[in-house]
């Protein structure tokens, strides 16, 4: 391997493929790990390859040990499928951090516009979770765009838009729309809504039905359900165990009374 420093934004290429005009799709840890289960999901379904890994000194100062005792580096990763039938090719952004400044989110941000626009890509879908702080058990799908006309397709979809005062889309999944919008491209982002205490397989299977309806893809949803079924066990599990140290604690404060 060539020898490398690792600056703000250092991308390594393991191929250039040829594609025409990709869609990028983001899906980077965050509220409920939502878009990174969506964008892994969509990944291993439709057996997407990897191209580009990223990595960038914003990132937390850590690696990762696999299972056989080595190590790596955390860093981002772009994947590529050359689209079927009428489908279009995709480029998906993944990894295992956002950039932990503001300096760094804006440059890792650019730096991955800057890679997909030597392809030609004009769309991006950005996909993240919508924090409620409440357990819902039918997540909706809210909604942004880059343009009205695109707010009005995200409708005819089931998607929903808040329309709060104030709002806002923190981290990758809003910047790369802003900044992709100053480069002329148009974006979307699918936020699914979610707890925020947990990984979320729930919420991240209506974010990616809606997404692979969009683009004309069909997957199975079957590992994102087994996902959301460990996870929906681990939570009842807590909660009983929850319940069961409350009773115990009245019972003990019974103890002291008379």
């Amino acid at each position: 391997m060539e020898k490398f420093r690792i600056k703000e934004a250092t991308v390594i290429y393991l191929e250039k493929p040829d594609l025409k005009e990709p869609i990028l799709i983001e899906g980077l840890p965050g509220v409920g790990n939502v878009g990174k289960l969506a964008a892994e999901h969509l990944i291993d379904e439709i057996k997407a390859k990897k191209f580009a890994e990223i990595y960038s000194s914003d990132f937390p100062p850590q690696v990762f040990v696999n299972p056989d005792g080595t190590i790596r580096l955390v860093k981002n990763e772009l994947y590529y499928w050359k689209g079927e039938g009428k489908a279009k090719d995709l480029i998906i952004l993944t990894g295992d951090y956002q950039g932990l400044s503001s300096k760094g989110q804006y440059l890792l941000a650019e730096a991955v516009l800057d890679i997909v626009e030597q392809f030609g890509t004009k769309m991006i879908f950005t996909l993240g979770g919508y924090g409620t702080g409440l357990e819902i058990e039918k997540p909706r799908v809210i909604g942004a765009a880059t343009d009205k006309e695109l707010v009005e397709e995200l409708k005819k979809h089931g998607v929903i838009f808040k329309g709060e005062e104030g709002g806002g889309i923190i981290g990758a999944s809003g910047l790369l729309l802003g900044l992709g919008k100053l480069r002329n491209m148009k974006g979307i982002c699918l936020m699914g809504e979610t707890s925020g205490y947990i990984v979320d397989p729930n919420s991240a299977r209506e974010v990616i039905k809606v997404l692979t309806e969009m683009l004309g893809i069909k997957i199975s949803f079957e590992k994102l359900d087994e996902k959301a079924e460990e996870v929906k066990r681990i939570t009842d599990r807590i909660r009983s165990l929850e319940k069961a140290l409350v009773e115990k604690e009245k019972k003990e404060d019974l103890r002291y009374i008379g």
